[in-house]
């Protein structure tokens, strides 16, 4: 895929999943974000979350990696200039599975560099319920098809 393939349109619901899992959570947490209830399931239980639940920049990193397993091109992507509207709707426990929904909602070639184009992606993570937990809006930048 190509910028000229990224058309602003319907969402896209894709496939693959990923299952939360608790070691992962208390890994990630110990390292980047020790508060209780990321990274003590006792403590976590009489806490606010009744329970363990996932750093939010964890949830973030799991976004990421089913939107460049899915979504971003292997051929094209040049990286981005940013995120925006990063929001956390609902806590991600551990056994939540995650879907990524995508949906482009503006494609243009960028004036300064005819060679590639700006995308602006909806990025939405919904749990096995259907909730949408994490959404935000991504930036990248897509080569042009190459002539």
């Amino acid at each position: 895929m190509y910028f000229e393939d990224y058309v602003p349109g319907a969402p896209v619901e894709h496939p693959a999943t990923i299952t939360v899992d608790q070691a992962d959570v208390i890994e990630f947490a110990e390292q980047f974000d020790p508060q209780y209830f990321h990274v003590d399931p006792d403590a976590a239980a009489d806490g606010p979350y009744k329970g363990l639940i996932a750093s939010g920049w964890h949830t973030a990193g799991l976004m990421m990696r089913l939107y460049a397993d899915q979504y971003l091109s292997k051929v094209a992507s040049l990286g981005g200039p940013g995120v925006d509207e990063l929001r956390w709707h609902a806590p991600v426990r551990p056994g939540d599975v995650l879907r990524l929904r995508t949906e482009v909602l503006e494609a243009r070639v960028s004036k300064s560099k005819p060679d590639r184009g700006l995308v602006r992606t909806r990025t939405e993570l919904l749990n096995q319920d259907a909730v949408v937990v994490f959404s935000c809006e991504v930036l990248n930048f897509l080569a042009v098809r190459p002539s």
